[in-house]
């Protein structure tokens, strides 16, 4: 699932408002923190994480991996937040 340029866009200014509603740990993605994700997604569709890592690489590892595994798109990495999207399809 790939999301256009323009629809990106559009995720990015509906984000802007919004705070995050997981925050990702010492411990890393974690079982815990996918399932809180998951449920989050499943509520809201576009929500923000925040990742607590200090090392810009391991966040964005941590972004890509939240993504792969729930099978959403990262709309926008900035700092220590991650702007997640996924479609919930009952919500048509």
């Amino acid at each position: 699932m790939s999301i256009s340029a323009k629809f990106r866009r559009e995720l990015r200014s509906q984000a802007h408002h919004l705070k995050p509603v997981v925050m990702v740990g010492s411990n890393g993605v974690t079982d815990a923190v996918l399932a809180e994700i998951e449920r989050a997604l499943t509520d809201h569709e576009l929500i923000k994480v925040k990742i607590a890592s200090q090392d810009r690489e391991q966040r964005k590892t941590d972004s890509l991996a939240i993504c792969e595994q729930l099978q959403a798109e990262l709309v926008q990495n900035i700092g220590n937040i991650a702007v997640i999207y996924r479609e919930n399809p009952e919500e048509e």
